[in-house]
């Protein structure tokens, strides 16, 4: 049985998997397997992965029908035989020393978890590190709730940098947790933040490090960056599993503003998602559609209960025009940004 199951969905990767399996060959530590999740993918990376697991028999290929990111990592921790798990992206990489540092901070600290910074990277090669989940040291378990499962909660508004972002690929995780409690990803997006914090308000022990130990490529054509017509529908079902889950581990009282700053940021995402350059809407439709989702129950709640402050500038700035219902000033703004 191996000590870590790495898995790796894989999707239109052909140019960008080489880099990150081999980044994955080179770990100085040894003992894993890694998983290789075909999801339908119909360009040659399916015939990719089959050409590693042909290489080194710790390479394991799945080939499932296309089902979205989630579903490739379900299937991953199904098969996965190790005592602990690591997600890696198909587009990303990893330093050689980061499965063996993650796994010395784990067992030097007694714990069940352990986290590290990362680098981000521009196409370009131009790169920048990220701090981690919290600083380094061993956690209890109420600390990892308020360093970690609080701030996921509610603190979701901010500059960037300050805001916790639900980034799975940071951590060693337990698969006795994760079987035990049958923890699963669910949606195309939003999936991370919500597996993160239940994850964590059953974690019992965290040991993080401080040192960078994964790249992740920050992709211009990434789900993230590019116009989702469901964004809306998926912020919605998000919201309802989030307020499930704050229900079910007792977290209301933690942050009492935790809705009005999930809602405001959900708000702040739809409105960037509905003045994307890929929207085909006219610039009328996407002005009607912005003041309709300001008018639903939760999101009007939130701009009448808590009004953002300290933002980056144009997030702010967007905020403010909210607050004040200027959507034609919006829609201009946006108008210009986008030339």
């Amino acid at each position: 049985m191996p000590i870590i199951s790495i898995i790796v969905p894989v999707y239109k990767a052909e140019a960008v998997l080489p880099k990150c399996v081999e980044s994955i060959l080179a770990q100085t530590f040894q003992d894993w397997e890694l998983l290789l999740i075909d999801d339908g993918s119909p360009d040659g990376s399916g015939g990719l992965c089959d050409r590693y697991a042909a290489g080194d028999g710790r390479v394991r290929v799945f080939h499932k029908p296309n089902g979205g990111v989630s579903s490739a990592r379900n299937l991953g921790m199904q098969a996965a035989a190790g005592e602990h798990i690591l997600f890696v992206d198909a587009d990303d990489w990893i330093a050689p020393e980061l499965c063996a540092t993650l796994l010395d901070a784990l067992r030097s600290g007694q714990a069940d978890t352990a986290g590290c910074a990362h680098w981000n990277v521009r196409p370009d090669g131009e790169k920048w590190a990220e701090p981690g989940a919290m600083p380094s040291g061993v956690y209890g378990s109420e600390e990892i709730r308020r360093g970690v499962v609080d701030r996921l909660l509610g603190s979701r508004l901010g500059k960037p940098g300050e805001v916790l972002n639900g980034y799975i690929w940071r951590f060693l995780f337990s698969r006795a947790i994760l079987a035990e409690h049958d923890l699963r990803f669910s949606g195309a997006y939003l999936e991370d933040e919500l597996f993160l914090m239940e994850y964590f308000c059953l974690s019992r022990r965290l040991a993080m490090v401080d040192v960078p130990l994964y790249y992740y490529l920050q992709n211009p054509a990434s789900v993230t960056r590019n116009y989702l017509p469901d964004y809306m529908d998926t912020f919605r079902k998000f919201y309802a599993n989030k307020s499930a889950l704050a229900a079910r581990y007792g977290l209301d009282d933690d942050d009492p503003e935790w809705r009005e700053s999930t809602c405001w940021a959900g708000l702040l995402i739809a409105i960037g998602n509905e003045f994307a350059a890929g929207n085909p809407a006219t610039m009328q439709e996407k002005k009607r559609r912005v003041a309709a989702y300001a008018l639903e129950s939760e999101m009007a709640e939130a701009i009448r209960k808590l009004k953002p402050r300290g933002l980056g500038r144009n997030k702010q700035i967007v905020a403010n025009l909210v607050c004040r219902r200027w959507y034609t000033a919006l829609a201009l703004m946006y108008s210009l940004k986008n030339r």
